[in-house]
């Protein structure tokens, strides 16, 4: 029988994580967007460095807008079924807010797709491991829409830690089972994060993560370390290897079919891989006319050649 205490207490967690405040820049930059999309818009989540320090000079904001349907959403028929075939699709605006120019990127996922991609039947990883950090819901279309999308970062948490006690099997510490989740969620994805990024992540809401840690655990009725867990049994350890293994294949193909997309559905996508690429990694790129003009064809091989350099893991 499900423990409706401890989905109380997870549910109470993330409402409150929601009524934090942010810049009036922000906002405006949301309700621009969503604006886009028009009735098609279930809400806003804003997620990213930005959402934890509130600085947005010269920074870029990042959102995911949760959509009813991509066919709603798009007036283009082969927009929905990129989206539909390889989420999210990403795109680039600007907004002038009081002689600042507000800069974002945004993904466009469906209602269902983010329900899904946060669960524990998902295989690729980017989806819950992005949402199990700090977000916001912003202009959620009802209430029960807002329930279902906060229902869903609760269940990326949830799937983060449950993919990962099998590999942190003598420790319930919540660092420990951040860092180390970071670590395997980072590694299944074509990223250009330097070394240490896990322990980063963590120390920077090391307060949120480890109040986070036991209402997830209490959930999964994981909350202690008995004998058992320390000596675990070695095909449930054979198991959780090949499913690591499967979840990092799949990642890195999904996330390089991402990069090529946004090549052609992201407005200045190359302009803005490479700056995202350079910033990260600190490996320089010069963007030329021809790369722009092919910008698919450019994508793989900026992908290739990257990787040489180790910009990519």
């Amino acid at each position: 029988m499900p423990d409706l205490a401890a989905f109380d207490a997870l549910d109470s967690f993330f409402q409150n994580e929601w009524q934090r405040d942010v810049p009036e820049a922000i906002r405006v930059a949301a309700t621009d967007i969503s604006k886009r999309y028009g009735s098609a818009v279930s809400g806003v989540l804003f997620y990213g460095s930005c959402l934890r320090t509130g600085e947005i000079e010269d920074k870029i904001l990042d959102f995911y807008i949760i959509v009813d349907s991509y066919r709603e959403a798009y007036d283009k028929r082969w927009l929905a079924a990129a989206n539909k075939l390889i989420p999210p699709n990403v795109f680039y605006c600007e907004v002038e807010h009081e002689g600042l120019t507000v800069r974002s990127k945004y993904a466009v996922l469906s209602l269902e797709d983010l329900e899904y991609r946060c669960s524990q039947k998902c295989l690729n990883v980017s989806v819950w491991a992005r949402f199990c950090q700090p977000c916001l819901l912003m202009i959620p279309k009802t209430e029960i829409v807002s329930t279902r999308i906060r229902n869903a970062i609760s269940n990326a948490a949830l799937t983060m830690i449950a993919h990962i006690l099998p590999v942190c099997s003598e420790t319930r510490a919540s660092k420990d089972l951040w860092v180390t989740a970071f670590e395997h969620t980072y590694a299944s994805e074509v990223r250009s994060e330097p070394d240490g990024k896990g322990l980063e992540i963590y120390e920077l809401d090391s307060d949120r993560y480890d109040r986070l840690t036991p209402l997830l655990l209490k959930q999964l009725g994981s909350e202690t370390l008995d004998t058992e867990r320390k000596q675990p049994a070695r095909w449930p350890l054979i198991k959780n290897r090949v499913q690591w293994f499967f979840r990092r294949m799949n990642g890195k193909f999904v996330s390089l079919a991402r990069l090529i997309k946004a090549s052609m559905t992201f407005d200045g996508g190359i302009d803005y891989l490479a700056w995202k690429i350079g910033r990260h990694s600190g490996v320089k790129i010069e963007v030329t006319e021809k790369m722009r003009k092919r910008p698919v064809l450019s994508g793989i091989t900026l992908f290739w050649n990257l990787r040489r350099k180790g910009a990519f893991k």
